[in-house]
């Protein structure tokens, strides 16, 4: 799923080749995408692309050309992308064919545009069209974006909190941008567990903690940001130590990386760096290890 590195860099992208640029057509080719209907995005036809920006893991592209702004705001979920192209067919896309969910021209039919796929069977990437992000109820629900929190937030956002520190690491209402894959990297930096509780981490873990936060999150979009759209899912992958990487060594100390399998999802940490070498039970075993 893109996190809020790749997001960032796909709003840079835009920022760089669609801005200035008008809407010659929008072509819809799977209806399920669209979870707003008034406007319709044929209002977007003749407006002229101001801008793209990033709301967490949503992607927003900006049209305040006008008195009345819009907004075409994504939300790519597992399986989604955004593919930018210099030319594409001029005839609309046939519905429910291929990855294809949305087309949008710019300049001319035909012309340069971006696409937004998604990959799979299970459909849910989201698009909406809006006078105001806020109206997007995944966006109003945001909690603080990860690249502004500070040491101090952060320490209040976890007090008081029962939760597995990964679990609230990825809760967008608490903090806004992280998901799986860069949850599982900021623990292996700061070698925290994935299951310790988050209100109970001592002041020296949550200093750690920050810090990792921080120096992934940044270290990450500075890699992305001036990626292609095409090039981002791999350098994405060539920057993770540990997630997706089970069964590998860990390259800080060396131990074998493993993972936790739940029923639609996993992760993975380094039992010598984060758990003092015992390994965490997922739902496959009878009990928890922390």
């Amino acid at each position: 799923m893109p996190e809020l590195p790749e997001v960032e860099a796909l709003a840079h992208h835009l920022s760089e080749n669609a801005v200035y640029r008008p809407v010659a057509r929008v072509d819809v080719a799977g209806m399920s995408v669209l979870k707003t209907v008034d406007p319709p995005v044929s209002a977007l036809h003749g407006r002229v692309v101001t801008g793209a920006a990033r709301y967490g893991k949503f992607l927003a592209v900006e049209f305040a050309d006008r008195s009345d702004a819009l907004h075409l705001i994504t939300h790519l979920s597992r399986a989604g992308w955004l593919r930018w192209h210099g030319t594409a067919a001029a005839a609309p896309p046939k519905p429910g064919r291929g990855p294809l969910q949305l087309r949008v021209h710019l300049d001319a039919v035909g012309g340069p545009g971006f696409d937004l796929t998604e990959a799979g069977t299970q459909k849910r990437l989201a698009v909406y069209l809006v006078a105001d992000p806020q109206q997007v109820p995944g966006i109003a629900r945001l909690g603080p974006d990860a690249l502004a929190v500070s040491r101090d937030e952060l320490g209040e956002l976890l007090a008081g909190r029962t939760e597995r520190i990964k679990t609230l690491l990825t809760d967008q209402p608490t903090i806004a941008g992280i998901g799986n894959a860069y949850s599982d990297e900021i623990l292996h930096t700061a070698k925290l567990s994935p299951y310790a509780a988050a209100g109970r981490l001592k002041p020296e873990q949550i200093d750690d903690l920050h810090a990792a936060l921080s120096a992934v999150l940044t270290g990450a979009v500075d890699r992305s940001v001036g990626q292609g759209a095409a090039t981002l899912k791999g350098e994405k992958r060539s920057g993770l130590r540990v997630h997706a990487r089970t069964g590998l060594p860990c390259p800080v100390c060396g131990d074998t990386v493993r993972e936790v399998s739940f029923a639609d999802r996993s992760f993975q940490y380094c039992p010598g760096c984060q758990t003092g070498g015992r390994p965490l039970a997922d739902r496959r075993l009878s009990r928890l290890v922390r």
